[in-house]
């Protein structure tokens, strides 16, 4: 269903803006209907569903760019500068800290000064400034740490999911709704799904393909957006080669091995490159060489720097203030990770 529905949008957007979309309306839509009669008549037809679900495609491309603009909804919302102010109000000594945190967990980059940008981009590291899945995947496996403490009963369980799920849609609606955000809510609700339903298998193909078909369903225009085309290139990565490369590492019986837990950091890195570089080299004519050191590097630093800013948020927010010893963590977490950006793009 969703791949020839991805080559109908796809097909559609192909094609600049003009009179023949009202004529590719007229022709998808009598062919819709011819193919759904035969799906009808024939209920055995499967062939008939895949130019079935292709010209669904090119027709939601056609209602989508002939109906009127409507607003992005990227604008700063109230709850984004709600949230700048209590970073603010943590008065951390360095500002660079500071607006490196409202960067990451709100998506406001206007305080990054020129030349930290610039480090981020020359490192291969633009992608942690650009608010992702990544980031709230973050916050997601904060919140369901601190939920599992409510325990592991189906009631416990439902609730921690119902949780989840709501914190995720109010911190993807706060921040704009963005493509890879939206993909990572809808990620986050299969795998909910399927913490809910133990019995399913879960595929991460199935799942790939369910969240593409519903993101098209919603807005077909975002088949155009780099975040869009980045966010579900990762992701296949990450479904079909990092499983495998995984498997290279020799199996073993300890629990804790930390050059196995390297081993799977690097080939998360190295299947999502190998997915996503065509699409940048097309796009920029650049490679990230040092990549691999930068996520090696950068990524444990940007989960531990979130953890430390939720954290003095939170104490913040319930009025019990946030401890020194916090805010120097917070501080020092931010400061590494900056030294490592500007030290690899000095390379």
């Amino acid at each position: 269903m969703s791949l020839p529905y991805l080559a109908g949008i796809a097909l559609g957007s192909a094609f600049p803006a003009g009179d023949w979309e009202w004529t590719c309306a007229l022709l998808s839509s009598a062919g819709c209907a011819l193919l759904l009669v035969v799906l009808l008549l024939w209920r055995r037809s499967d062939a008939a569903s895949l130019p079935l679900f292709l010209l669904l495609g090119l027709q939601s491309w056609t209602s989508w760019s002939l109906s009127p603009a409507l607003p992005s909804g990227r604008e700063s919302s109230g709850a984004v500068l709600a949230l700048c102010s209590g970073i603010d109000s943590l008065e951390l000594e360095s500002g660079r800290c500071t607006e490196l945190l409202k960067a990451l967990l709100s998506g406001n980059k206007a305080g990054l000064d020129r030349e930290l940008r610039e480090a981020f981009r020359s490192s291969g590291a633009s992608h942690i400034l650009a608010l992702s899945g990544l980031h709230l995947g973050i916050l997601y496996g904060i919140l369901s740490s601190l939920l599992s403490l409510l325990g592991r009963s189906r009631g416990a369980t439902l609730a921690r999911s119902l949780c989840c799920i709501a914190a995720a849609f109010l911190y993807a609606r706060a921040t704009g709704f963005s493509s890879s955000i939206v993909r990572a809510l809808l990620y986050i609700i299969f795998n909910e799904i399927c913490t809910l339903s133990p019995e399913r298998k879960r595929h991460p193909a199935n799942i790939l393909c369910a969240s593409l078909l519903i993101q098209l369903c919603l807005r077909p225009g975002a088949i155009r957006e780099l975040g869009f085309q980045l966010s579900y290139l990762a992701m296949l990565g990450i479904g079909l080669v990092f499983p495998r490369l995984e498997e290279w590492y020799p199996a073993g019986r300890a629990r804790f091995n930390p050059m196995r837990k390297l081993w799977s950091t690097m080939a998360l890195s190295i299947s999502c490159q190998l997915t996503t570089a065509p699409l940048v080299l097309l796009r920029f004519g650049t490679f990230p060489r040092y990549f691999l050191l930068t996520n090696l590097l950068s990524l444990p630093l940007v989960e531990a720097f979130i953890w430390c800013g939720v954290a003095a948020l939170a104490l913040n927010a319930v009025g019990i203030g946030c401890p020194a010893i916090l805010k120097s963590l917070t501080e020092t977490v931010g400061e590494a990770l900056i030294y490592c950006i500007e030290l690899i793009a000095s390379l």
